[in-house]
């Protein structure tokens, strides 16, 4: 898995944040990455947060399976950070 790629998807999570989260263009930049990357288990997690925020939960819930995670309860701020961690290794 490319570092350019994950970054990528660090760097829209990030403005996804600072927008507190809601539907708008840094929701559709970080829809648009995982779904392009189809697959990889760090991209079908984010697929699953956007899918959270969205309100979709079964669908978010399809991502989690995907990505082999179990479905998240805290905050969005909570689990985008967790997931941000994981894209950087901490």
């Amino acid at each position: 898995m490319s570092e350019t790629r994950l970054q990528a998807l660090d760097d829209a999570l990030s403005r996804l944040s600072e927008a507190d989260f809601v539907m708008g263009p840094e929701w559709e930049a970080v829809h648009e990455i995982c779904q392009a990357h189809e697959g990889e288990k760090p991209f079908d997690a984010a697929h699953a947060l956007c899918h959270r925020i969205e309100g979709d939960t079964w669908n978010a819930g399809y991502w989690y399976r995907r990505a082999g995670e179990p479905a998240a309860t805290g905050s969005f701020a909570e689990e985008c950070a967790a997931l941000r961690a994981k894209l950087n290794g901490s």
